[in-house]
Parts: structure tokens; C-alpha cells; sequence
């Protein structure tokens, strides 16, 4: 035994090793894209400050790291022969649909989270009725959640009074799995008729946790917010589907605010809101190969609601299908706020019948809030945006929109081998252009 732990120890180090290499390769083209672009097809459009992009923007990119570790744990889960399993109906569960179970999960993970060592939650083949519940951590173990059947919210709006704004949340758990084949249903219909921007209340929330995996589950109809991730580090969501209506208000797909070190990848996305947005506080995020549509497509924002100061940097969108939305990849950050949108990569996306392909906002507002919609001077500052290898149709007039602040115009966008079949309106932007690029902003 003794000798196995050397050679043990010297495999896990290569895995490491070679992912890292393989992840920073992903990069290498970002890092050449300086010496692409030609000075000769810089435009400024409304602004006439200095043309040159932001030289930091590539390096920034190139030095991207995402945590690793997460996939060794998750290889490790799912091999081990001697985890602990306990099922939600050791506790009392029924899973007819009709009978309250909340408190058989509440006994369940309460177990669970107080155990030693690894040990898995099963939620078995069946429909669980359950309320409000919030599954709180530090545990001592490592736990995984296997959901195989549905967990579904009551209809019943009232059960939310102590907390309108969370069904089920996860708060302060370390090394947790929560994987599927299963479903969480947010029976979200009656929220729908009675919608109100002021409360979002969210179907999943995974508050302050580090070095999470949420895989292989089905989320849908939730009451606004499908899943949010929120002050977490260290997160790898992936193989999800997330649905609900196309009329559905506020029902994003999965919200990011807060977080660092994130992945989103291999998901399909369909809601009456945002598929992916990504919010305040929001650092190293990679989402992949992404499916979208329904909805208001991915966006970053907003940002600078109210006067406040927001921050996002270091978001890369590699690899999306866009379908069927009101916008594709959109920048949105109200006037009046401050802070900066920066270092932040759009590549290899498809884009059809969306309406607005390529938006960067800085003025935007809620036509419900008419005293927000003045001009300001202040606003949220966008720097160092590439837009690379993007094709598809719109359905508006104007493919891409550039809708920048007069007094703080969008810095370093950059336009590399974008096809798109409409018009470009544009103002206030620097831009730089690389190889086969239409439309071009007048």
C-alpha cells in the first residue's frame, strides 16, 4: 500500500498537468490576435479619442485558469465502491406528489450532511412534493445529491411567505455533487399570472459554495429563475436542460452573480428570459458549448442599476447555437452606474433569427422606470470585447448594435470573421476589424 501512494500521487499530477495544457491551448489564437489586426480598418464611429485597442486584452485572456480538481472529484464519486447511500424515504418520503415530503428531505440531509466521509442522498424514481427548503452546510462529508425522480414546488404561493424569494437552496456547502438523471419542477404557472420584477424568486440557489458540480439534471417551469449561482467559486455546471415557455416573465435559465472560477457547458437553454446571465461580482466564467432558445439569448447584465458599481471580467462564450431569441450575446449596463464590463470573448457562436445578433447597451432602461431613462454622464465603463467567427440571420434591421455612452464610449471591441445578414447601427464605440467582417458600422 505503501508503495501504491507515490504512483498514485504521480497520476493524479499528470491529470492535472495535462489539463491545464489542454485548457490554455484553447486560448492560443486569442493570443495572436494582436499581430492580426490592421490598423487600417480601425473606426471610430461618434468618438475620436485614441483608435488603439486595449493591448492587456489577449494577455489577459491567455492567462485565463479554470479549477481543475473538480472533474478529478467528480471521476472519484462515481467510481468509489464503498460511499454511504441514504435515500429521502428512509425518512418518511412518499413521492405520490400529493404528500408533503419536506420535512423526510430536511431529516435526509440533515443525516447526510452530519456523516463522515463520502456518502450519496438518493431522491429515488418518484414525485416529491416539496416546500420551501434550504439544505445547509459546512458538512462533514462529501456529498453528492443523486436526484433520479422529480422534485416539484406546491402551487401554493402562500407557503412562501417567511421567503418569496428562494424554493430550494443549498447554503454554504463544500465538495457537493448534485447530479441527476432526474428533474426539479418549479410549477411555476401561478407565479407567471401574478409576475412581479421586484421579487425573483429563484427555483434553485447554491449560496457561498466552493468546488461544486451540478450535472445530468432537467430544470423546468420555474417560479422566475431557473438556477443561480451566487458568491460561489469553484463551479462546474453542465449537461443541463433548462425549459419553460417563451411567455414566461423572468424565468432566466441560469443566473451567475458573484462567482468565480465557473463553467457552464453542454446545456440547453429555453426559457422567456435570459439563458445565461451574468451579473455583478462575476469573474472567470467559461460557458461552452451552449444550446439557446427561447428567450432574450446570453447576456451580461445589467449592470449599474441605481448608481451602483458593477463589476464583470474575464468572460469567455465559446461555442453556442442561438436560436429564435430577442437578442444573442448582449451587454447591458444601465446609465448612472458605474464600474467596468471587461475582458470578455464572444467565439464560434451560430446565430438564427434572433433579433438582435451583437448588442452592447450602455443606456439601457426598464421603460417601466421612466426617471431612469434620462441621459447621464456617468456609466458603466465596456472595454475589451471580441467578437470572433459569429454567423447567422437576424430579424430586425440591424445585426449588430453599439449603443454606447458619449461620455464613456465602449473601449477595444474588436469584430473578427463575423457573417451576419443586416445592417450595423453603431455609436460612440471604438472598433478594430479583422478578416471577413459584415456588416461594418457606417
Amino acid at each position: 500500500m505503501a508503495l501504491m501512494r507515490p504512483l498514485l500521487l504521480f497520476c493524479v499530477l499528470l491529470v492535472l498537468s495535462m489539463s491545464s495544457s489542454c485548457y490554455s491551448s484553447s486560448f492560443q489564437e486569442n493570443s495572436l490576435l494582436h499581430s492580426y489586426v490592421d490598423d487600417a480598418h480601425r473606426e471610430a464611429t461618434g468618438f475620436y479619442g485614441s483608435g488603439a485597442a486595449h493591448p492587456s486584452y489577449m494577455s489577459i485572456l491567455e492567462n485565463l485558469k479554470f479549477s481543475d480538481p473538480i472533474n478529478l472529484r467528480t471521476r472519484l464519486f462515481s467510481t468509489s465502491s464503498s460511499v454511504k447511500k441514504v435515500s429521502v424515504d428512509d425518512f418518511g418520503a412518499e413521492g405520490n406528489g400529493a404528500a408533503d415530503d419536506t420535512q423526510a428531505f430536511q431529516k435526509a440531509w440533515k443525516t447526510a450532511c452530519s456523516s463522515s466521509g463520502a456518502l450519496v442522498l438518493l431522491v429515488p424514481k418518484k414525485n416529491y412534493l416539496v416546500k420551501p427548503i434550504t439544505f445547509s452546510g459546512p458538512c462533514k462529508s462529501q456529498l453528492t445529491m443523486q436526484i433520479y425522480g422529480t422534485i416539484e414546488a406546491s402551487g401554493d404561493r402562500s407557503v412562501y411567505r417567511k421567503d418569496l424569494n428562494h424554493w430550494i437552496m443549498f447554503d454554504n456547502v463544500r465538495n457537493l455533487l448534485v447530479q441527476g438523471p432526474g428533474t426539479i419542477n418549479g410549477n411555476g404557472q401561478i407565479w407567471w399570472q401574478n409576475s412581479c420584477k421586484r421579487k425573483q424568486t429563484k427555483a434553485v440557489t447554491f449560496y457561498q459554495c466552493n468546488n461544486l458540480v451540478v450535472k445530468n439534471l432537467k430544470f423546468q417551469d420555474a417560479q422566475q429563475m431557473h438556477v443561480s449561482f451566487e458568491e460561489c467559486t469553484n463551479v462546474q455546471a453542465l449537461y443541463l436542460t433548462v425549459t419553460a415557455p417563451e411567455t414566461s416573465p423572468n424565468t432566466d435559465g441560469i443566473h451567475v452573480t458573484n462567482t468565480q472560477n465557473i463553467t457552464i457547458s453542454n446545456s440547453n437553454i429555453g426559457t422567456g428570459d435570459d439563458c445565461i446571465s451574468i451579473v455583478s461580482g462575476s469573474q472567470n466564467v467559461q460557458a461552452s458549448s451552449i444550446t439557446c432558445g427561447p428567450g432574450h439569448g446570453i447576456s451580461i447584465g445589467s449592470l449599474g442599476k441605481g448608481g451602483s458599481e458593477d463589476h464583470v471580467s474575464q468572460v469567455t462564450v465559446n461555442g453556442a447555437k442561438i436560436s429564435g431569441t430577442t437578442n444573442g450575446v448582449r451587454i447591458k449596463t444601465w446609465q448612472g452606474g458605474s464600474g467596468m464590463a471587461s475582458n470578455i470573448a464572444f467565439q464560434n457562436i451560430e446565430m438564427n433569427d434572433v433579433t438582435n445578433p451583437i448588442i452592447i447597451d450602455q443606456n439601457y432602461c426598464d421603460t417601466s422606470d421612466e426617471g431612469q431613462c434620462k441621459q447621464q454622464s456617468k456609466a458603466v465603463k465596456v472595454q475589451n470585447v471580441l467578437y470572433q467567427n459569429i454567423r447567422g440571420t437576424s430579424t430586425s434591421k440591424d445585426a449588430i448594435t453599439f449603443d454606447c455612452s458619449k461620455s464613456i464610449p465602449c473601449q477595444g471591441i474588436v469584430l473578427q470573421n463575423v457573417q451576419l445578414d443586416k445592417g450595423a447601427e453603431c455609436s460612440n464605440v471604438n472598433l478594430a476589424y479583422k478578416g471577413n467582417v459584415s456588416p461594418r458600422c457606417a
